[in-house]
């Protein structure tokens, strides 16, 4: 199968956090090929600085091309997420793909992380990341046995031990962390079961409404979301049995595509980029 063939249409996503930035990007990247899209996120009413709600996020999705169910969800709430999902497999008859995007940051050190923010990280990216899959899998489960290539996949860097990746920020690098280690667990548990489980990390830091709230991030040395979009549509169109376990970069997965050119990624092209956390510049 070529790359032009490869298609996500008539495919059932559950994307967790996909109201706006790089959940709302791979959302709508999947809608152009007609997939179906389970909107799980709790902004239901307009953020005064973060635009985009679970409203304005499906409409999008109809518009370009996919069918969306808008659902209300705290993904760190148990019965919150059994109900949607539940929900998105009555509207659409099963799930064949979960993307656990949702997570929270705070680049902040210890003593200047309260326990509430420690709680609201842990709970956001490694509570969420763990129910959403342990909730969806009897429906990949079933998208295995149905033949219909099911997935997860994780927006979590490659874990790298040494301690600079974490004096500046333990709470948030142990947070993140914690996705990545649900990656390294789930795609050997899921293996036999034809489950693949990746994840999937920007070479850059990304121009969300999210990123543009912390201080010293410049949108014109950034992404734009649209790069980890096509590198994660890249990823959900493999062969879930053969490309499982792996932690990919958004640039390296697109050049494994053929695609050379990344200047239409850049906010503004010929600016210097910033290279995301938990990854060294380039040549270092």
């Amino acid at each position: 199968m070529t790359r032009a063939q490869r298609s996500l249409a008539g495919r059932t996503l559950f994307v967790s956090g996909a109201s706006r930035g790089i959940g709302l990007a791979i959302a709508l990247r999947a809608a152009r090929d007609g997939a179906n899209l389970i909107v799980a996120a709790k902004t239901v009413d307009a953020h005064p600085r973060l635009p985009g709600t679970i409203h304005t996020a499906a409409a999008e999705i109809e518009s370009a091309g996919g069918h969306a169910l808008a659902v209300a969800c705290d993904v760190r709430d148990e019965v919150a997420v059994e109900a949607a999902v539940a929900e998105g497999v009555a509207r659409f008859g099963g799930i064949d793909i979960l993307v656990n995007n949702a997570s929270a940051i705070s680049l902040t050190g210890t003593a200047d992380t309260p326990m509430k923010r420690v709680d609201l990280m842990l709970g956001v990216n490694v509570r969420a990341t763990y129910l959403c899959s342990r909730t969806c899998l009897p429906h990949l489960a079933q998208s295995a046995r149905a033949g219909r290539n099911p997935q997860i996949l994780m927006l979590a860097p490659p874990i790298d031990l040494d301690p600079r990746w974490f004096a500046p920020h333990v709470a948030y690098t142990i947070a993140k962390y914690g996705m990545s280690m649900c990656v390294l667990g789930m795609a050997e548990e899921f293996r036999d079961a034809g489950i693949g489980v990746n994840a999937l990390w920007p070479r850059t830091v990304i121009a969300t409404a999210a990123v543009a709230m912390l201080p010293g991030i410049d949108a014109a040395n950034c992404r734009t979301p649209a790069i980890v979009a096509d590198a994660a549509h890249a990823i959900l169109t493999r062969d879930a049995r053969t490309s499982s376990g792996r932690f990919y970069i958004d640039d390296e997965v697109l050049a494994e595509e053929g695609v050379s050119d990344l200047t239409g990624y850049a906010v503004a092209p010929g600016a210097r980029l910033v290279t995301d956390l938990f990854l060294d510049e380039p040549g270092a």
